[in-house]
């Protein structure tokens, strides 16, 4: 049976032995334990086998403990109750019907949209169309940025995601009709730019909102072709939210700017086109005429040479027919010097106002000399003219009989 068995090569006769031998080292057997060794190990397992059963012991008896507390008290030196946690629901509990408004902030944007959180389970989403009133390509056109808090109407639900639909051009539209409420009761003149149009008139966006300006409300002749994308003095006629109807004129607002254009005063205006006989000159929706005789002292015999359509200057008032909506302009008067609108008309801008006040005072003189005039002839009136030109009560420097009227030149001497 010997012969049946593995043959090992004796210690002495291995390479490591020989070599350790030779070398002068301790050699470590490590397959050959001592028998007092031997019997520490088997103790030491022994004891290490019994620490972990208690263990588990323990550990055991921990658990079906718990377990107990759990199914018999589970409240039990627990701090949050029940009533707590029902508070804590209902503190960030909202109402997410359709027209609710909540409050919430923006903590990403996309190409189609925002991402909002308004405490809810999920986050709610703002779409790119329910962003602003006005039309956008991109939520930042409508200052929407992550960190915005802002408040919107919930509009709707995605189906997918059970996350909330949101608005902010809800909230801009109820806005916007309460700001045109109160511009109708305030009878103010608004602008308007026109959007479109058909055969019963023109669409003009005013405060996000469109309102219809029928032709019959429009103090021009223009068709609605010639009037797109052009801004209007408007007032508002009708405003009613529950219809949504907003409808506006254009008459009654330039009836308005009419009523402030006074001789002497002056204004910017627009070259509209060129005539042979002078300048349309649009100023603040009413058409006026720039005569060719009132563009400059000196003559003008091709006015393309001085004005051009588009550009942009300062005339005076020199005549306002009410009945026919007609004004005469001049920058004539305004010229510092003959020929400056000619050679130097930036100088005729920058000196408008001045020589404006200047004319105006000179027509003053001109209405006191002939109010002066005209007393002289009527000292029952009781009124006379200070050296000023203002009109006011006789005073002791005249008789109170009157001026007399021997030393009243005839006509004809005149």
């Amino acid at each position: 049976m010997a012969g049946l068995g593995l043959r090992c090569p004796s210690l002495s006769s291995s390479p490591l032995f020989n070599k350790t031998i030779l070398s002068g080292e301790r050699a470590l057997v490590p397959w050959r334990i001592p028998k007092r060794q031997s019997r520490w190990t088997a103790s030491a397992a022994v004891a290490i086998s019994n620490t972990q059963t208690r263990e588990r012991q323990r550990l055991k008896e921990l658990f079906e403990e718990a377990y107990e507390r759990c199914r018999t008290a589970p409240a039990d030196g627990v701090s949050f109750t029940v009533e707590d946690f029902v508070s804590a629901l209902d503190k960030y509990d909202f109402d997410s019907e359709v027209g609710t408004k909540v409050k919430g902030t923006v903590f990403r944007t996309d190409l189609n949209g925002a991402l909002v959180d308004i405490t809810a389970k999920s986050s709610a989403y703002l779409p790119l169309q329910e962003a602003s009133i006005h039309k956008i390509k991109h939520v930042e056109e409508a200052g929407i940025f992550p960190g915005l808090q802002e408040e919107f109407m919930i509009v709707g639900e995605n189906e997918k995601d059970d996350s909330l639909i949101l608005s902010l051009r809800s909230i801009q539209y109820d806005l916007a009709w309460e700001r045109c409420r109160q511009l109708q009761a305030e009878d103010v003149v608004v602008k308007g730019k026109v959007v479109g149009g058909n055969k019963g008139g023109v669409v003009a966006v005013v405060e996000g909102l469109r309102g219809f300006i029928p032709f019959s409300q429009i103090s021009s002749k223009a068709t609605a072709e010639e009037l797109l994308d052009k801004e209007l003095p408007l007032k508002f006629v009708e405003v009613d939210e529950e219809q949504s109807r907003l409808v506006l004129s254009n008459r009654k607002a330039m009836a308005d700017n009419q009523a402030q254009l006074g001789i002497g005063s002056v204004v910017i205006g627009t070259v509209q086109s060129l005539k042979p006989y002078g300048a349309f000159i649009d100023i603040g929706g009413i058409n006026g005429l720039l005569h060719v005789s009132q563009i400059s002292h000196d003559r003008v015999s091709d006015i393309a040479t001085v004005l051009q359509p588009g550009d942009t200057l300062k005339v005076m008032i020199l005549s306002h027919d009410r009945e026919r909506g007609r004004v005469s302009l001049s920058t004539k008067k305004l010229e510092p010097t003959p020929g400056d609108m000619i050679r130097n008309p930036k100088l005729v801008f920058e000196k408008a106002d001045e020589m404006a006040q200047t004319f105006r005072q000179r027509i003053a003189q001109a209405e006191a000399m002939a109010r002066a005039d005209m007393l002289r002839f009527q000292p029952e009136s009781g009124l006379t003219l200070s050296s000023d030109g203002i009109l006011g009560p006789l005073t002791s420097d005249l008789p109170a009989e009157g001026v007399d009227l021997n030393d009243v030149p005839s006509a004809e001497e005149l």
